[in-house]
């Protein structure tokens, strides 16, 4: 397999995708079908299993629900609204473009956590797998897996862009020198003082995907700590 000079490995929740808005539709919706109460405990059973995997797990959450509330007329609503949803709609404002405009340089990779069945889901629908030539990678903890991408996707030097300062943190000081690490301000990790706090600096840091169309291979490779 041939080395690349560069692999640009692309986050996709808050990153490429607004997965805050995605949660606050599935919110409304499981109210207004379900009630307040019942929704209530759909969540309950969402963050036991964040805390259980390390990873948000929707359907999973949905499974759960069901052994608690069997007869419950509405599963089947709620099952079918997961998996209709248009990701597509939820893409912020010029992710593809900004997964075009990389290509230039080097081949994008979907570098993501969560499940092995509705996280490709959501990436095949929203028009993400398609925009990257299915190049698509989904761990349970990507930070852990970085032996894998290299084998995979070899190269002299990444760039990681991602919402979530940890984990950027925790890639550079596997990789070191080897990656430019990209924060992306964008959902509610991106903005929590304390993340922000325990953690350094991204090499470069971005309010919007969109602004790095403003940016060329040599200028984020100039940026590496």
């Amino acid at each position: 397999m041939s080395k690349h000079s560069v692999v640009f490995l692309i986050d996709v929740d808050n990153t490429l995708l607004d997965n805050d808005r995605v949660v606050v539709d599935l919110r409304r919706h499981l109210e207004q079908v379900t009630g307040a109460q019942r929704s209530a405990r759909y969540w309950v059973h969402f963050e036991q299993l964040r805390k259980e995997l390390g990873y948000a797990d929707y359907l999973g959450a949905l499974q759960r629900y069901r052994l608690e509330h069997m007869h419950d007329p509405h599963l089947f609503e709620a099952s079918t609204y997961l998996l209709d949803y248009h990701f597509a709609n939820r893409l912020f404002p010029g992710s593809l473009d900004v997964v075009e405009h990389l290509t230039r340089w080097g081949p994008t990779v979907i570098l993501s956590d969560g499940d092995v069945v509705f996280q490709p889901h959501k990436i095949e629908r929203s028009g993400l797998f398609e925009a990257v030539n299915g190049r698509v990678l989904v761990y349970v903890h990507k930070e852990q897996e970085l032996d894998d991408v290299e084998g995979r996707y070899p190269a002299n030097q990444y760039v990681m862009i991602d919402d979530k300062l940890r984990l950027l943190t925790a890639i550079k000081q596997i990789w070191g020198k080897r990656v430019t690490t990209v924060f992306v301000r964008q959902g509610h990790y991106a903005t929590d003082p304390q993340i922000l706090a325990e953690n350094p600096p991204a090499d470069v840091s971005v309010e919007r995907i969109g602004d790095l169309l403003q940016y060329d291979c040599a200028r984020l490779l100039a940026s590496t700590r």
